[in-house]
C-alpha cells in the first residue's frame, strides 16, 4: 500500500512511472451543493452565516484526510469527481473570530469558505479593496491560519528530515516557507516554519576566533550559512492553512518514531473562549505608515517576526513575504481583536474581503497548495525555489528534488501571467497558435484598478511551449484572449 511506501526511502523501491499527462484537468474548484444536489455557480460561493447548515461544501484539490476523494477503483486515484467535505469537517467548519466580531456590529457582509474557514468576503466595493492593498493599506482577515509548535530535544533535526527549506541555519524570530514531500518527492502540503527568540549557550555554533578579511572584516560574517553564534534554546513552531493541518499534522507524524520531538497545536481558534488567538493581516505599500500611527513596529525584513505589549496584550507580528507589497500579521487573543481592529482602521487601513486577498495573491505569482500546486506536483515545476534549500542535508523526498537538479530539467513550470481578455476559468487550456496545447491555468484574477483593470493568472506551462516563445492563447466561453509570461512581478501604475 501507498502508507507503506513511505516509510522507505525511494533508493529501496521500484520507481514506479506514471503514464497519464501531467496535464490532466485538475481538481474542481471551490463550490456549494445544495440539500436537492444542484450546485451553486463559483461566482455565488458566499453565504450566510445562518445558512451554513443548508449546503454542503465542494472544495478544490486539497488532496487530504479532510477531503475524500470518491473515486471509482477503475479510475484510479485522483481521478474521480471533485473531493468532498466530510460531515464531521462540515460540523466543525466555523466563522473566523473575525466574521463573529463583525456579525455582533452589524457589519453587513457575506461569508465564504477560504482555506477551510468561513471569512468575509467583501467589506467594501472591489476596486477600492484592489486599491487599498495595491498602493494603501489594507486589513483583512487571517482567521484560517493555524500555529503548531515543534516541541522535544530533537525537534530541529527531526523538522530538517522533513522540510525542504532551512531549520537549523534559522536565524532568531525567522521563518522560511517550505513545502512537504512524501519519499517520491511529490508536494503534500506546504507551510512556513517559525524559530523564535533565542537564549545564548556558551556553546558557539562559529569559531570562536574567525578569521578576518583584508580589510579587518570577518569573513562570512553575514553568511546565513554559519547559522547564529550560539547553540542556545529556542522554539520551533509551523504555520499552516486550516485546511492542510489535519493533513500536514498526520503525515508528519507517521515519522516521529524514536525521536523526542511533539506536535502540540497552539491556535485553536474559539470564538468567544478564554485563551482563543486568532489573525489578522495588514498588505500594502502605506501598511508602515499605519502602523507607526498605532504604536506598533514596522518590521524591515521579510520572513522576520518581534513579539510586543500592546495595550495590554502580547501581539506577535510577522512580516511575510509578497512581491508588490509588505504583508503583516498579527497573532493576539480573541479579545483584543477588536481593539486591534479599530485602532488599525483609525489609523488609515482600509477593510478588506478574502475576494480582493485573492485576486491580489494571483496578481504577486504566489500560489497556493490545493489549487495552483497539487500532490501530483514536484517541487522544481513549481518554479518556487525560494522553498528549496540544496546544501540543508536529507530529507524526506530530497533524492528526488537532487536528482532533477543534478541530472536535468523538468517537463513543465508554473508561471505568472497577464491576460488580455476575459478572466478564464480554472483549467482552461493555453494553446499555441497551432493549436497545440501548451498548459492550463491554474488561477486568474481580475483586479479593477484606477488605472484601468488588468487581468493576471498563474498556469502550468509545457517546457517546449515556453521554449518556443509563441503567444498563448485562451477561451473563455465563446470568447478569447491570449496570456504572456511575465518575467518580473508586475508594476500596478496608479
Amino acid at each position: 500500500m501507498r502508507q507503506i511506501d513511505m516509510q522507505f526511502p525511494a533508493c529501496f523501491r521500484k520507481r514506479r512511472v506514471k503514464t497519464r499527462d501531467r496535464l490532466t484537468r485538475r481538481d474542481l474548484p471551490l463550490s456549494l451543493m445544495d440539500d436537492s444536489g444542484s450546485v451553486v455557480p463559483q461566482g455565488n460561493t458566499e453565504l450566510k452565516r445562518s445558512s451554513l447548515g443548508r449546503f454542503r461544501f465542494t472544495l478544490q484539490g486539497y488532496n487530504q484526510k479532510a477531503v475524500q476523494h470518491q473515486d471509482s477503483e477503475e479510475n484510479g486515484p485522483g481521478r474521480g469527481t471533485a473531493p468532498m467535505l466530510n460531515s464531521e469537517l462540515i460540523a466543525n467548519l466555523q466563522a473566523s473570530a473575525l466574521a463573529a466580531l463583525l456579525e455582533s456590529s452589524h457589519t453587513p457582509h457575506k461569508l465564504a469558505a477560504y482555506h477551510g474557514a468561513l471569512t468575509p468576503q467583501e467589506l467594501d466595493a472591489p476596486q477600492v479593496e484592489i486599491e487599498a492593498l495595491a498602493h494603501g493599506a489594507a486589513l483583512h482577515d487571517l482567521g484560517w491560519l493555524r500555529r503548531v509548535d515543534v516541541r522535544g530535544a530533537d525537534r530541529f533535526r527531526w523538522l530538517s528530515g522533513m522540510v525542504t527549506n532551512t531549520v537549523n541555519d534559522l536565524f532568531p524570530n525567522t521563518g522560511a516557507w517550505n513545502l512537504v514531500l512524501d519519499a517520491q518527492g511529490h508536494i503534500q502540503g506546504d507551510l512556513t516554519v517559525w524559530r523564535g527568540g533565542e537564549e545564548q549557550s556558551p556553546q558557539r555554533r562559529s569559531p570562536a576566533n574567525p578569521q578576518k578579511g583584508r580589510n579587518g572584516a570577518t569573513k562570512n560574517e553575514e553568511d546565513p550559512l554559519l547559522g547564529t553564534p550560539f547553540a542556545g534554546e529556542s522554539g520551533l513552531e509551523l504555520e499552516i492553512a486550516a485546511d492542510q493541518r489535519e493533513k500536514l499534522l498526520a503525515h508528519l507524524n507517521k515519522f516521529i518514531v524514536m525521536d523526542d520531538v511533539e506536535l502540540v497545536p497552539v491556535s485553536e481558534e474559539k470564538v468567544g473562549e478564554a485563551g482563543s488567538e486568532t489573525c489578522v493581516g495588514l498588505t500594502g505599500t502605506l501598511a508602515p505608515e499605519v502602523l507607526e500611527r498605532v504604536g506598533l513596529p514596522a518590521l524591515v525584513t521579510p520572513m522576520t517576526r518581534s513579539t510586543v505589549e500592546w495595550n495590554g496584550w502580547d501581539v506577535r507580528i510577522l512580516r511575510g513575504f509578497g512581491t508588490l507589497a509588505p504583508h503583516y500579521e498579527f497573532w493576539l487573543p480573541s479579545a483584543g481583536l477588536a481593539k486591534l481592529w479599530s485602532c488599525l482602521r483609525t489609523g488609515g487601513a482600509t477593510p478588506v474581503g478574502c475576494a480582493a486577498v485573492e485576486a491580489f495573491r494571483v496578481a504577486e505569482g504566489i500560489p497556493v497548495y490545493g489549487i495552483d500546486i497539487v500532490e501530483r506536483d514536484l517541487p522544481q515545476e513549481t518554479a518556487q525555489m525560494r522553498a528549496l534549500h540544496f546544501s540543508k542535508g536529507c530529507y524526506l523526498g530530497q533524492e528526488i528534488v537532487e536528482r532533477i537538479r543534478s541530472r536535468g530539467n523538468v517537463h513543465r513550470h508554473l508561471r505568472p501571467l497577464e491576460l488580455a481578455g476575459p478572466v478564464p476559468a480554472r483549467g482552461a487550456e493555453l494553446m499555441l497558435e497551432d493549436g497545440t496545447v501548451a498548459g492550463a491555468i491554474t488561477s486568474a484574477a481580475e483586479l479593477p484598478l484606477q488605472s484601468g483593470t488588468r487581468v493576471f493568472a498563474l498556469g502550468m506551462i509545457r517546457a517546449e511551449a515556453e521554449a518556443s516563445n509563441q503567444a498563448l492563447r485562451y477561451k473563455a466561453g465563446d470568447d478569447a484572449g491570449t496570456a504572456g509570461i511575465l518575467a518580473a512581478p508586475p508594476r500596478l501604475a496608479m
